[in-house]
């Protein structure tokens, strides 16, 4: 008997022990097999959730959570062995790269970085990340398991999970019984805005570099406290494409390395062989370059990774889709390719662990040693505090060192702005870049004045060099110099106490004066502007200055309720005795204009750049925290315009405009901020002024022995002599007129198009306009820079009591574009006032 029940015992124990070795597919916990639905994300994380529950080498890190509070997760995948020493590998992983001081651990694993579904309505990726995780931790999987020993493999199964969750819910909701195929039928066609953008519209595999949006700061956050050697970014095309991995197109930038440019071509030949096993069809070396740093490719590259991007054919292919050949492409395809390309990836980049850690060394050991470009150092000269804090802020979210000040303060350098050569003091609070040191290369990446294009068919801007986009003027110096301070010496003001003033004055220089502003109105303070310099107490205001004064605020506690608000926000202000200035004129003059409260618009919906019109979102909701209205495009007649002081059309698509009430409500008071494609929606229309520039004249040296017979082959080439794929101009800047409030008299945009128009009438404002050699960096096609002349790129047209602004060009781009902030901000609360 007691044989028996020891027996028993045994086979239970044996029974346990090999349950628990039994870890579910996918297919098993979700019940349905890959390909046949689409899993929710909260699905997705659920799995997750259950196999660092089972497996013994993994660890789940949840690292952020997105605008509607959906979890951001990683998942850690190594042998049992290096699992439990995770956080140890990750600090040897940041010596070797000189991000951490001490000695180096030898035979360190090699960190292979997989991120799916950064377009929410690319959604094959994340379907494929729970395959492929289950492939890494399937006890019977012996392949993988030996990849293991020297790897660690992290799955991020979805970058953008408020996207993906758009499209699937909107996928689900149409759909039948069985799915169909036909490319015209409702479920292939995506109601705007679509799922490829977050939730504030934002494209977020353009902000790797910029981390504008909370899933990137958390995402690139996480990256930078491990670096990993290798990085691949999983995406969908359109349907009618095969698939794309590495190599990637030219052109590539001059700084990325020989062996990062050939271990990816080692890489796609090991996807290839998969590929050519199952007789798939695939392309490498076309349209996806490495160029435009903020991307999920570049952005590992300029760190040191070998950064990748793989695209599955499949944008709006739903569960299933004919393609233009005739084939029916289905999502267990397109799961099936990730989960090849996933797995090909780790295997080869195991089967080279030791050199792909070798040479992510060698990259690091020589950007602290020799790192790129001619400059050694660069300058940030301090005309703006708050600019300069927000630059240096995103210097520290991509771990590049900085300090301030020069003992040896008198230095000679390229100047950003006059393209000379010059001497230039150093002020202790300049910020300054040594350019030795671990992030030399994604440093001179982002500073380099003029990005060096091999190749001019590129698949985004070409142009983003942080000086121009900030607004700061800067230096480039041959010589390396190390910052003498680590912190600025500025000497924040203390708050006011027991202020019994006539009037507060705040500068008008940054989006800090923006919020400050914003702040003031919300809670219903009295707000006024300088619309001219002056002097007060000994010191200068220049033009655009807020000016907040006792009277019109008696029914609040007023010093109380100012200098606390400056105070919360930690803003400098200046309090007045009296109303009479130095110099200028006196506050009670009509100099000093009173800003109105805007009830504030923004046209959305079909037919509107979705990216375009989030940019606008985001920076009333995240950035000024100012209140606006969505409203929708096909309602703009249908509504009560007189509801709102300013409506703002961003980018888009509005060929049916009926301009009789847009023009009625700018007669009545209104005030009209039309930018990009809507300025020429406006063309023609009746009683606005705006008319495209044309070019009247054939630059006859450029057609002069050309032949008129055009090459089939040279087709591409002959469209890109009038691109722009995103250029740097500078506009000369009237910074009398409340447009350009804060600015020198010239402004640095970056140009998308060639739009340009005819100079406004005598009634209106010419506020930005460009010369013949406005030129500043990045492509333009030859007939584009000829193009780009003597006209119009802001202006503002006075219409009855209302006023019209045009913005030819985005001064919100992927609100990185700092500057451009301001230009913006002005648009909406000083013209017109």
């Amino acid at each position: 008997m007691l044989k028996k029940l020891l027996l028993i015992i045994i086979i239970a124990l044996y029974g346990q022990s090999t349950f628990a070795q039994q870890i579910q597919s996918p297919a098993e916990f979700l019940g349905y097999k890959a390909g046949e639905k689409f899993t929710p994300h909260y699905r997705v994380v659920e799995y997750f959730k259950y196999v660092a529950g089972v497996a013994k080498n993994v660890e789940l890190q949840q690292f952020g959570t997105t605008n509607e509070g959906r979890p951001l997760i990683a998942m850690f995948i190594a042998s049992e062995e290096n699992i439990k020493r995770l956080d140890e590998i990750r600090h040897n992983n940041l010596r070797i790269a000189g991000m951490e001081s001490g000695a180096v651990s030898p035979n360190s694993p090699v960190i292979t970085w997989l991120s799916y579904n950064v377009h929410g309505n690319e959604p094959a990726s994340s379907e494929a990340a729970m395959w492929t995780l289950f492939d890494l931790v399937d006890p019977a999987n012996t392949r993988t398991k030996q990849w293991l020993t020297n790897s660690v493999v992290v799955i991020d199964p979805c970058l953008n999970p408020d996207g993906r969750d758009r499209y699937t819910n909107f996928y689900n909701s149409v759909r039948g019984m069985v799915p169909d195929a036909s490319p015209t039928s409702r479920e292939h066609m995506e109601p705007w805005p679509g799922g490829r953008v977050n939730h504030y519209y934002f494209d977020l595999n353009r902000d790797w570099a910029w981390q504008a949006q909370k899933e990137t700061q958390a995402r690139v956050g996480l990256f930078n406290k491990w670096l990993p050697e290798v990085h691949v970014d999983f995406h969908e095309q359109g349907y009618n494409n095969p698939y794309y991995f590495a190599p990637a197109a030219e052109p590539y930038h001059k700084d990325i390395t020989q062996w990062q440019r050939d271990f990816q071509v080692t890489i796609g030949k090991n996807n290839a062989k998969y590929f050519d096993q199952n007789g798939w069809m695939y392309f490498t070396k076309q349209e996806f370059d490495l160029l435009y740093p903020s991307y999920g490719d570049t952005y590992p590259l300029y760190n040191g990774a070998i950064g990748m991007t793989y695209e599955q054919g499949g944008i709006s292919a739903g569960l299933a889709v004919v393609t233009r050949n005739g084939d029916t492409l289905t999502l267990a395809q397109r799961v099936s390719h990730h989960r090849t390309t996933g797995l090909s990836t780790v295997e080869i980049v195991s089967e080279h662990a030791q050199k792909v850690v070798d040479e992510f060394k060698r990259f690091y050991d020589n950007s602290r040693q020799n790192p790129p470009g001619e400059y050694k150092t660069y300058v940030i000269k301090n005309d703006n505090n708050e600019k300069v804090n927000e630059l240096a802020k995103m210097f520290a979210r991509n771990g590049i060192q900085y300090g301030y000040g020069l003992a040896n303060k008198s230095v000679t350098g390229y100047n950003y702005f006059t393209g000379l050569t010059e001497q230039y003091n150093v002020s202790a609070n300049d910020l300054v870049v040594n350019a030795y040191q671990p992030k030399s290369v994604l440093l001179h990446v982002l500073l380099e004045p003029k990005t060096f294009i091999p190749d001019s068919a590129t698949y985004d801007i070409t142009a983003w060099a942080l000086p121009y986009a900030y607004g700061l003027k800067a230096y480039g110096l041959k010589d390396s110099y190390k910052p003498a301070a680590s912190t600025w010496s500025v000497v924040k003001q203390q708050p006011l106490t027991k202020t019994k003033a006539y009037a507060y004055v705040s500068a008008w220089q940054s989006i800090a004066d923006v919020r400050f502003l914003s702040a003031l109105l919300k809670k219903k303070i009295k707000v006024r502007y300088a619309e001219t310099p002056f002097e007060a107490q000994g010191k200068k205001f220049t033009a655009g200055s807020l000016i907040i004064t006792r009277a019109g605020n008696e029914k609040i506690d007023f010093d109380q309720v100012v200098t606390q608000t400056a105070a919360d926000m930690e803003h400098e202000i200046t309090p007045l005795s009296s109303g009479f200035v130095d110099k200028g004129s006196d506050i009670g003059s009509d100099d000093v204009r009173f800003i109105r409260q805007p009830r504030v618009a923004l046209v959305t919906g079909d037919g509107i750049n979705s990216e375009a019109m989030g940019e606008v979102w985001h920076f009333f909701e995240q950035q000024i925290g100012y209140p606006i209205n969505l409203i929708r495009y096909q309602d703009i007649n249908r509504i009560k315009l007189g509801d709102f002081d300013v409506l703002i059309m961003p980018d888009g698509r509005y060929n049916d405009l009926s301009s009789d009430n847009l023009h009625n409500w700018v007669r009545d008071g209104g005030k009209l901020i039309a930018m990009e494609n809507a300025v020429s929606s406006l063309v023609d229309k009746k009683g606005f002024s705006i008319k495209k520039k044309e070019n009247k004249k054939e630059d006859k040296a450029e057609s002069k022995g050309r032949s008129t017979i055009k090459i089939y082959a040279d087709r591409n080439r002959d469209a890109i002599r009038s691109s722009i794929p995103g250029a740097i101009f500078k506009l000369n800047m009237d910074n009398t007129h409340p447009l350009a409030f804060g600015f020198p008299n010239y402004y640095y945009s970056l140009k998308l198009s060639d739009d340009i128009y005819e100079l406004l009438g005598e009634d209106d404002w010419n506020v930005g306009t460009i010369e013949k050699n406005g030129y500043v960096a990045g492509f333009a096609g030859f007939q584009s820079k000829q193009k780009i002349n003597n006209g119009l790129l802001l202006g503002v047209q006075s219409l009855g009591r209302g006023s019209v602004v045009y913005i030819v060009d985005d001064p919100l781009f992927r609100s990185f574009w700092e500057n451009g902030k301001l230009l913006f901000s002005n648009a909406v609360f000083m013209v017109g006032q």
